[in-house]
């Protein structure tokens, strides 16, 4: 995968999409999809090398998720697996004190979610289909250490549903991807971090944090 050739588009993220990480944050379990958006330079490739991120804006938090790219135009009516051929795991990363105030004043949360590399993604893989998806787990290492663990069985609203709400109400198109939220589990990563990330046990991509 090379990001240089601007085969995405939109980049749609889905929030507290797991019960248990909205719970760790202590925020509401939504009653329906919860989205969000990031710019397309948000994305950058978890291919080995360093990425760089703020280090004068506080915390920053890392989110692991399996993404999926759409491969045509929705129409309602589609499957999951007519629209999807290929997938990858990716890190929704967050400006968490940027974020909190921007909760406070009731305002988007796109300083905080949408800044430089804030999307780091890995290579995709073939889409294997909903029911071989919810077979195998994917996490994320840090440093060595697992720190988050996840499967798309426990998501508060699934693919298909997550699909259909944002074909029918923003549209989607080839090329646009979709981060499907994260499990419980997230944490802050300093200067030097080591983040890897893996479906099942195949190392799917992984980087190393710089903070400047």
């Amino acid at each position: 995968m090379n990001l240089k050739n601007n085969d995405m588009n939109n980049i749609y993220c889905v929030g507290r999409n797991f019960a248990m990480h909205a719970k760790e944050l202590n925020n509401p379990v939504p009653t329906s999809p919860f989205l969000f958006l990031k710019p397309t330079h948000a994305l950058v490739e978890a291919n080995g090398e360093k990425v760089v991120l703020p280090k004068d804006k506080g915390v920053i938090r890392y989110e692991t998720e399996l993404v999926l790219k759409v491969s045509k135009s929705y129409e309602r009516g589609m499957t999951v697996d007519e629209l999807v051929l290929s997938m990858a795991l990716g890190l929704d990363m967050t400006l968490v004190d940027v974020q909190n105030n921007l909760k406070k004043k009731g305002q988007p949360w796109l300083l905080a979610k949408g800044f430089k590399n804030s999307a780091i993604i890995t290579s995709f893989i073939p889409f294997p289909g909903v029911e071989e998806c919810k077979k195998v787990n994917f996490s994320l290492e840090k440093n060595e250490k697992t720190v988050q663990v996840g499967n798309i069985k426990d998501m508060i609203f699934d693919l298909q549903t997550i699909v259909d709400f944002v074909g029918l109400e923003f549209g989607l198109g080839e090329g646009d991807i979709i981060f499907t939220g994260t499990p419980q589990g997230v944490g802050n990563v300093e200067n030097g971090d080591n983040l890897k990330l893996f479906w099942d046990k195949e190392i799917l991509g992984e980087c190393t944090v710089a903070l400047k």
